[in-house]
């Protein structure tokens, strides 16, 4: 049996995921999401589970409440994926418009590991879950980042393996360095900023002598970040010995002295 059809309707707008849709769908009819997907008979309580893959029947349903065509909602959904891409893709909200969520907007690009200004308004996003008035980063590390994110949607969109490769080994190298503990695609969708901007940082950093910066990130690393150099190369043995090459030239050059005013 199909739902009856909610008094209010909401038209979706460009780029809109469907739980986001679905929210401001439910605020229209003084409901939340849950009492909407029980409504329409929706066997989930949260929106953003329809995100990845919505099937007929539920967009039946959804789009007989809403009174739009099922195609509308399903277009509201991410698209199919390269496994590469999927992981650079947020599960859940993990950054956000400070200014259009106010107006109870949830964006697909706001999900992508390379999104960093808000394509509709042109503000910085912000980490979901980060401190307002938190540590203040510096205007050279956020043009950096947002330049290393540039990099990485350039790489994604042309589905260029080589480049995407070379950005996730500068994350792998940058996060080391932060101690982060967890694959460099999720170090990108860090509710820390500093874990993140280092990361997207790291990938404009490393356009330039990339066996160089890695030399430097490779000193004094501990054995987890060591083991991850170690597979970031692992398909090029070659490479990672030149990394090893530079990296003892570079600590026989500085001497201890240096080294130690580095810790």
């Amino acid at each position: 049996m199909k739902p009856h059809p909610l008094p209010k309707t909401v038209a979706p707008l460009p780029d809109e995921l469907l739980s986001g849709w679905l929210s401001r769908l439910a605020a229209a009819n003084y409901c939340d999401d849950a009492e909407l997907l029980a409504h329409i008979k929706i066997d989930t309580a949260h929106g953003t589970a329809l995100d990845f893959g919505i099937d007929a029947v539920a967009a039946e349903k959804i789009a007989s409440a809403a009174r739009v065509a099922p195609d509308v909602v399903r277009s509201l959904t991410f698209p199919a994926m390269t496994p590469r891409e999927a992981s650079l893709t947020a599960q859940m909200p993990f950054q956000h418009c400070p200014q259009c969520s106010r107006e109870g907007l949830s964006l697909r690009h706001w999900r992508r590991a390379w999104a960093f200004d808000c394509q509709v308004c042109g503000t910085r996003l912000v980490q979901t879950l980060g401190k307002d008035g938190g540590e203040q980063m510096p205007e050279k590390l956020i043009n950096r980042a947002r330049h290393g994110a540039a990099r990485l949607e350039y790489a994604a969109r042309l589905r260029s393996l080589r480049q995407l490769r070379r950005a996730m080994r500068a994350v792998t190298f940058a996060i080391s360095l932060k101690a982060f503990r967890g694959d460099p695609a999720y170090a990108l969708q860090s509710h820390k900023p500093e874990v993140r901007l280092f990361g997207l940082a790291a990938i404009d950093a490393a356009r330039s002598r990339p066996l160089v910066k890695a030399a430097i990130s490779s000193s004094g690393i501990d054995d987890y970040a060591r083991v991850a150099l170690l597979r970031a190369f692992e398909k090029e043995p070659r490479l990672l010995v030149a990394v090893d090459h530079i990296a003892q030239r570079r600590a026989r050059s500085t001497g201890p002295t240096t080294a130690e005013s580095r810790n």
